[in-house]
C-alpha cells in the first residue's frame, strides 16, 4: 500500500472516525453568514419561474468563484465536477451555464406550458400528486399533476421533504423533475446554515455526483482542493473533542480489552486501523496501573492512506509515540506494522506467537470491508473467520448503528439523511457555527462518506454500514459468542457523556452500549469472544 499519497474518497477515507492526537490547539473564530432564499408566492409560481430561468443550473455550488461543484459539458459529453471545497454559502451563479440533458428550449417550453395549466381555476382544489410512489398501470396520472406537486411542495419549503422527492424521482428516473427540484434544492441549501441546510449542501452534491455518473468516475473526477496533512489532522482532532463518538467507541473498547486481559502476562492487540494510535494511549496508561504489574503488551497496526496522510507518514510514527509512552509508564511495549489493507489481511501478516493473548479491535474498519453484495470476494465475513482461527480472547466491535450497505438506492438516501442529521445537530450543539472551522470539519470529515454513499454503486461505494443485528448474524455465522461489557466500563462512559450535552443517550441493550442522539442511536460498542 502507499502510505504517501494524498486520500481520495475512493481509498476510503476515516471520514467522523479518524483518529487524531490529543495535542493540538483550538482555531479561531469566524463571523457567521445567513443562508440565501429565493421568495416564493402562495400559489408557487413564483418558484416556477425561477427553475425556469435556472433549471440547466442544477451544480450545487457557485462555479464563478472556483470553490464550487459545478458541471460543464466536456468533449465526450459527460459532465464533471470541479471541486468539493465549498464556500461559506451555497447561492447561484450569474454565469453558470452548466449543461443539461435536456436542450433549454424544451425544458423552457414545457415547464411554462405546464405551469399555465397548473394556474388554472382548478388548481386551489387539486388532488395531489405522490411523486414519492410511481403510478401503477392503472392509475397514470398526468404531467399537470405531477407539476402540480412540485408546485405546492416547494411552496411549503420543507428541506427534507425535497430532498427526499429529488432522491426518489431520480430511482425513477424522472430526469425532468429532479432537475427542477435541483434548482430549487440550490436555493435552500447552506454549509453555514441550519444544521439541516448544512447536511442539505452535501446530499445535494451527492445527488448531483449520481446524475453525472454513478460510481467511481464521478467519485474520483472530484478535484477536490484537498487539505495539507496538518489541516486535515486538525479537523479530525477538533471533531473528536466537541463530539464523544470516538472516545465512546474507543473507551468501551478498552474496557472490554482491559477486563478481558486481567490475568495475562503476555498480551498481543491486532488493530486492523490503527490511524494515529490515539485509542491505545489511555489503554497503556490503565495497564501500567494493573494491580501485580503490567503485561507485555504486542501491538500489530493495520493503516489506511487516509491515516497516512493526516499524520504526516508512515506506522513507525505511531509505534515512537507509543513505545514512547509505554516507555514512561514503564510498560513492556513492541509494535509492528503490517503493510497491506485490512481487506488483504492474511494470517502470515499478523506474527502470531505462542503463549499470547489475542484481542483483536474492529473499530470503525468493518463496514469499509466488501462483502457478498458487493463481488465474490466478502472480505467482511473473510476477515471474522480468520480473526475467529486466532482463537482470540476478546474482540471488539465499534461500528455506526446505520444501514447503508445492501439498502437501494432511494432507502439509502433517507437513511443517510436521518443519520447524518443527528451527526449536524450534536456539532451544532457543540460546535459553534461561527467557528472558523467548522465547515472545514463537517466537508473533510463528513461531506465526503455522504457523498460516497449516496454517489456511487458497487466496488466504488466504499461506505457500506450495517446495524448491530447484522453484524451479530454474521459474528455468529463465523463462531463467535457476545462478551458483555462491564458495568464499570459502562459507568465509566456515562461519566464522559456528563462533559457533553444532555441529548447524548447511553442505552445498554442486549450485552451491547449504544450512544445515541435524542431517539436516534448512532454508535454500538460491543464485545465477543
Amino acid at each position: 500500500m502507499q502510505t504517501s499519497q494524498k486520500p481520495t474518497i475512493a481509498n476510503g477515507p476515516h471520514g467522523l472516525y479518524g483518529q487524531p492526537l490529543l495535542d493540538q490547539e483550538p482555531h479561531c473564530w469566524f463571523p457567521n453568514q445567513s443562508p440565501k432564499h429565493y421568495p416564493c408566492s402562495d400559489d408557487g409560481s413564483q418558484r416556477l419561474h425561477i427553475a425556469v430561468d435556472t433549471l440547466e443550473q442544477y451544480s450545487t455550488l457557485d462555479s464563478s468563484s472556483g470553490t464550487g461543484a459545478s458541471f460543464s459539458p466536456n468533449e465526450s459529453g459527460v459532465s464533471q465536477p470541479n471541486s468539493l471545497s465549498y464556500p461559506s454559502d451555497l447561492h447561484d451563479s450569474p454565469g453558470n451555464t452548466s449543461g443539461s440533458p435536456s436542450s433549454e428550449s424544451y425544458v423552457s417550453h414545457k415547464l411554462r406550458e405546464l405551469e399555465n395549466a397548473m394556474l388554472g381555476p382548478d388548481l386551489g382544489n387539486p388532488e395531489m400528486y405522490n411523486i414519492m410512489t410511481p403510478a401503477g398501470p392503472d392509475s397514470v396520472t398526468s404531467e399537470e399533476e405531477k407539476w402540480k406537486f412540485l408546485a405546492e411542495l416547494m411552496a411549503r419549503g420543507d428541506l427534507k421533504e425535497v430532498l427526499c422527492t429529488c432522491a426518489q424521482a431520480m430511482a425513477n428516473s424522472d430526469m425532468l423533475a429532479v432537475e427542477c427540484l435541483m434548482t430549487e434544492l440550490r436555493q435552500m441549501v447552506s454549509v453555514s446554515g441550519e444544521p439541516i441546510q448544512r447536511l442539505g449542501a452535501y446530499m445535494l452534491e451527492g445527488l448531483v455526483a449520481r446524475l453525472a455518473s454513478t460510481g467511481s468516475s464521478i467519485y474520483k473526477a472530484l478535484r477536490c482542493k484537498e487539505p495539507t496533512s496538518a489541516e486535515l489532522f486538525s479537523y479530525m482532532h477538533l471533531l473528536y473533542e466537541v463530539c464523544p463518538y470516538f472516545k465512546f467507541g474507543y473507551m468501551s473498547a478498552n474496557g472490554a480489552i482491559a477486563e478481558a486481559m486481567k490475568d495475562e502476562n503476555r498480551v498481543h492487540i491486532i488493530d486492523f486501523q490503527v490511524a494515529q494510535g490515539s485509542q491505545w494511549v489511555t489503554l497503556i496508561q490503565a495497564l501500567a496501573a494493573r494491580p501485580g504489574g503490567p503485561p507485555q503488551i504486542r501491538l500489530t497496526g493495520i493503516d489506511d492512506p487516509t491515516s497516512a496522510y493526516a499524520r504526516g507518514g508512515g506506522l513507525d510514527i505511531v509505534g515512537k509515540r507509543l513505545s514512547r509512552l509505554a516507555e514512561s509508564c514503564k510498560v513492556p511495549f513492541e509494535f509492528q506494522m503490517a503493510g497491506v489493507s485490512a481487506s488483504e489481511i492474511q494470517v502470515e501478516n499478523l506474527d502470531i506467537r505462542p503463549g499470547e493473548a489475542i484481542a483483536v479491535n474492529f473499530a470503525f474498519v468493518l463496514h469499509h470491508m466488501p462483502d457478498e453484495s458487493v463481488g465474490t470476494q466478502n472480505h467482511r465475513d473473510r476477515l471474522l473467520r480468520l480473526v475467529k482461527s486466532l482463537s482470540p480472547k476478546v474482540v471488539t466491535l465499534v461500528e455506526q448503528e446505520s444501514n447503508t450497505n445492501t439498502a437501494p438506492f432511494f432507502a439509502r438516501f433517507v437513511e443517510t439523511l436521518n443519520y447524518y442529521r443527528a451527526i449536524f445537530e450534536s456539532i451544532d450543539v457543540t460546535l459553534p457555527r461561527e467557528h472558523k472551522e467548522r465547515i472545514n470539519v463537517e466537508q473533510h470529515c463528513l461531506a465526503r462518506e455522504i457523498v460516497n454513499i449516496i454517489a456511487c454503486e458497487g466496488a466504488e461505494r466504499v461506505e457500506r454500514h450495517e446495524v448491530l443485528g447484522k453484524w451479530r448474524s454474521r459474528l455468529s455465522m463465523a463462531g463467535f459468542t457476545p462478551y458483555p461489557l462491564s458495568s464499570f466500563v459502562n459507568a465509566t462512559i456515562k461519566t464522559l457523556l456528563e462533559n457533553y450535552s444532555d441529548k447524548y443517550t447511553l442505552e445498554e441493550r442486549d450485552g451491547a452500549l449504544y450512544l445515541g442522539w435524542l431517539n436516534r442511536p448512532l454508535i454500538v460498542s460491543c464485545a465477543w469472544k
